[in-house]
Formats: structure tokens, sequence, C-alpha cells
């Protein structure tokens, strides 16, 4: 359950945009999107391979 503290006099907005943020944090709205068709497990290796390249690559390229 997400819990966001609400200070006295604090805009609800501001709140609204907290709890915003903590939603995408915990990845239900990724998950579920995931869920919704079937991938292969070697579609989903091919995936992560290549992340990890793309992650190397900008690694590289900072260094």
């Amino acid at each position: 359950m997400i819990i966001v503290p609400v200070k006295e006099g604090e805009n609800i907005d501001r709140a609204l945009k907290k709890f915003k943020r903590k939603f995408e944090k915990t990845g239900v709205i990724k998950e579920l999107r995931n869920r919704q068709h079937y991938s292969k497990p070697s579609v989903i290796k091919r995936e992560e391979k290549l992340h990890a390249i793309y992650k190397q690559m900008l690694q590289q390229q900072e260094q």
C-alpha cells in the first residue's frame, strides 16, 4: 500500500504528484502491460540482451 504523508498546509497537487511518482516506481502499470500478451521466453531473453548491450554502450560513451 502506498502512503503519502500530507503536511499541514501542503498543496493537494503536490501530494498527488508524490503519489504518482511512488506509484510509477512500483512498476505496477509496466507489469500489467507485459501480462496483457504472452511473450516467448526466447523473445524476452533477446530483449534483455539488447537492453544490456545498449546500457554497456552508454557506459562506454560516458567514460
